[in-house]
């Protein structure tokens, strides 16, 4: 990297700060600058940049597009250098792993074992969110995530944790219905899914799974539907990392399975330096998945 290629941190971070906030006085106030300092640093990279970043619009100020890609790009940069000063700053200290996960992988899968972490690692604190927003490891910061699809995401460190599997599941009474594996049986049977969740109902439209709208009962999280299956109210497709203690107790039964899937929850991690603290949770949960 050249920094003589790069404009005055002060003017990038005076153009950061009034392309977030919508305006010179208030990019004035955060810094404790005055606005005519604002006004000046932008008006520099302009004229550094060759560009128009910004111009009035009524009273208020507008970006260009070429003002919104450096914005964007600020953004960023400036959040993975405040993530990173954070990390430091904490470096060495008795902070908690924050790890993100599903809550269906939460509840269904972690939960049921985590217990024996605590009980070797009693020192190790766990801070674990569950959550379906796909969080950035470095901005958001967090240590881990544990993250279901087919891996190849950008920006981080991922690596094959346990298949998901794709097994249709019903109670024993439901189940004792439909013949295994007919899908036309299975077809016209009363179905609970989660709203908005495309893959699994992609995979079923290419076993032939379709069903009418009155076969269908959407719930707003797979927690949701996993209960709903469990009380006896319909199928439902679920990865087979989740109720695995449900079909070894035969609270569920398998009524239909895919012999190969590519889709897994993967560990994901930041690059680089790991701490100790969170090598010895990867390498449990990598012994935990071998063991199930």
């Amino acid at each position: 990297m050249n920094w003589r290629d790069v404009p005055s941190l002060s003017a990038l971070r005076a153009f950061e700060a009034m392309s977030r906030l919508g305006g010179f006085s208030a990019a004035a106030r955060e810094l404790n600058v005055t606005h005519a300092a604002i006004a000046q640093h932008v008006r520099g990279l302009e004229a550094e940049l060759h560009q128009v970043l910004v111009t009035r619009e009524g009273r208020g100020m507008a970006l260009t597009e070429a003002g919104r890609i450096l914005a964007a790009a600020l953004s960023d940069g400036f959040a993975e250098i405040a993530a990173g000063v954070a990390q430091t700053r904490s470096f060495g200290a008795e902070q908690p792993l924050k790890i993100a996960m599903t809550p269906s992988f939460a509840e269904n899968w972690l939960m049921p074992r985590i217990g024996a972490f605590w009980t070797e690692h009693p020192k190790i604190k766990l801070a674990m969110v569950p959550g379906y927003e796909m969080v950035n490891l470095k901005r958001d910061g967090f240590d881990m995530a544990i993250r279901y699809g087919r891996g190849g995401w950008d920006g981080v460190e991922a690596e094959y944790l346990v298949s998901a599997g794709n097994v249709v599941v019903a109670t024993p009474e439901l189940a004792s219905n439909v013949p295994y594996g007919d899908v036309e049986a299975l077809g016209k049977q009363q179905w609970l899914h989660e709203v908005g969740r495309a893959e699994p109902r992609a995979w079923l439209a290419e076993q032939g799974l379709e069903f009418p709208p009155d076969q269908k009962t959407e719930f707003t999280m797979n927690t949701m539907v996993l209960a709903a299956t469990r009380a006896g109210y319909g199928f439902s497709l679920q990865g087979r990392a989740l109720v695995e203690a449900d079909l070894a107790a035969g609270r569920l039964v398998s009524v239909f399975e895919a012999q190969k899937s590519n889709l897994a929850y993967y560990i994901l991690t930041r690059p680089g330096v790991m701490s100790a603290d969170l090598k010895i949770f990867r390498d449990w949960l990598r012994a935990s998945a071998s063991d199930g």
